[in-house]
């Protein structure tokens, strides 16, 4: 069984919901994901926009997620964290979750959620890692990986 993500919140390809951006409640959506590797020890989350107007904006990484999780809760933010749980800086220069906010009249932008099996417990990053960081290290880690895209234009 290969590794899967979804989000009940959006289909997809289908347009992210108002609430999980700039425009709404700028809340992070559910994601619920399943099939992880047997090797699996900890998973990191990253989402990215690679249509932004500079290149590719980062903006939400989660990592040291525990290998027995399968979720995480819509709202999952940095005041919310659970556990050792921990999330990156993005490219807003803020912990935690930045939803959707392209330029309005830029077009419609492809975000991707993508949740990485990794090889071992903890990345090893600095105490206040950025988003790019994250990507970084999960690359050498990488199990499997999985993408959830979702659109959203202003």
């Amino acid at each position: 069984m290969a590794l899967s993500l979804t989000c009940p919140a959006f289909e997809a390809e289908a347009r992210i919901p108002k609430k999980h951006t700039c425009d709404g409640k700028n809340v992070s959506p559910p994601l619920i994901w399943s099939g992880a590797p047997a090797e699996t020890k900890s998973f990191a989350l990253v989402c990215t926009d690679p249509d932004a107007p500079a290149g590719v904006f980062h903006h939400w990484a989660v990592y040291d997620i525990p290998a027995d999780c399968e979720a995480l809760a819509e709202g999952f933010d940095a005041e919310k964290q659970a556990a050792d749980i921990r999330q990156a800086m993005n490219d807003f220069r803020k912990a935690g979750y930045g939803g959707p906010c392209p330029p309005p009249g830029h077009g419609l932008h492809h975000y991707h959620f993508r949740l990485t099996a990794l090889r071992e417990p903890r990345l090893q990053v600095s105490p206040s890692p950025t988003c790019r960081e994250i990507v970084e290290a999960a690359a050498l880690q990488t199990i499997e990986a999985v993408d959830l895209v979702g659109v959203y234009e202003r």
